[in-house]
């Protein structure tokens, strides 16, 4: 490893990078919080291991930082499937969300904090950013890592719980087979949810109608509240690590999705309904227990 390459540097050139194989253009903000936050910072101590978007599947170890600065995958628990999130599908996320300085968001799924750090950039001084992370050793290690910024708290708990007061953006960072209550109801005026909706293969699931651990495929989807209601729309797809504990849905609910996922086009959604009657079912491209997302708008 040469010591003397500039890190600094590379994360500008890595930023730009990034942004540009996210297809972002113009979008200054997003691109300064991308080369301002050191990713091995949020990595613990090399060696690093990189797993694959360009790797084989052993994936490749590293004492490098400078290997960190590229569009790849980097374990934080293997045995689990977590890994620090693949950049430019955060940076394509992340400009959907447009968030904006002085907002408050929650982080959900915040790992050892890397995007809350970035989140941090974007809000700014006069915001908020609430990062949310049940596991205790990811939690831990986001405290330290979160330590020098001043406008983002670190909470262990359930993010199911999260936000406990009106947020105007919710940012989830694992699949999961539903939007959790709060997410929907503490979403403050014009605020916007992005959440993974997600199901995962029906062979995987246990007997106990709960799984751990596993990879969930479907669409990111963001939601933006209007008044009373909600519109939505389809991210595109992406795969997650699956919500456990009490967001973990049932094997009824997974294979629902599941049939909705194969059979329909997420492309088409245009609104949530939540805690609505469905009228016209027909016009809903999929409708759970309480919440649907429909063709129409809101």
């Amino acid at each position: 490893m040469d010591s003397k390459i500039d890190l600094s540097a590379l994360r500008r050139i890595y930023a730009r990078q990034i942004l540009a194989r996210a297809g972002i253009r113009n979008n200054q903000a997003l691109e300064e919080a991308f080369a301002a936050v050191p990713r091995e910072n949020f990595l613990g101590p090399p060696p690093w291991e990189l797993l694959p978007v360009y790797f084989d599947r052993k994936g490749v170890i590293t004492d490098d930082p400078a290997l960190l600065y590229q569009d790849v995958l980097v374990s934080l628990q293997g045995h689990r499937f977590v890994n620090n999130g693949c950049p430019a599908l955060h940076a394509a996320l992340l400009h959907a969300v447009a968030v904006r300085p002085g907002e408050r968001v929650t982080h959900i799924g915040a790992g050892t904090g890397y995007y809350s750090a970035i989140l941090s950039h974007l809000v700014g001084t006069t915001g908020q950013v609430t990062a949310i992370e049940l596991d205790a050793e990811l939690a831990d290690r986001a405290r330290i890592s979160l330590a020098a910024f001043a406008n983002v708290s670190v909470v262990r708990d359930y993010g199911s719980k999260w936000p406990q007061e009106e947020a105007d953006v919710v940012y989830v960072n694992f699949g999961v087979g539903r939007p959790a209550d709060a997410w929907i109801e503490n979403l403050a005026k014009d605020g916007r949810l992005m959440f993974p909706l997600t199901a995962v293969t029906s062979a995987i699931m246990p007997k106990n109608n709960q799984r751990t651990g596993e990879i969930g495929n479907g669409p990111a989807l963001l939601v933006t509240r209007h008044g009373v209601g909600f519109a939505a729309k389809s991210l595109g797809p992406v795969a997650f690590v699956h919500a456990e504990s009490d967001l973990a849905v049932t094997n009824e609910e997974n294979e629902r999705l599941l049939t909705t996922l194969k059979k329909r086009t997420a492309g088409f959604i245009r609104c949530l309904k939540w805690r609505e009657s469905i009228v016209a079912p027909e016009r809903y491209w999929h409708i759970g227990r309480g919440w649907a997302l429909g063709y129409d708008e809101p």
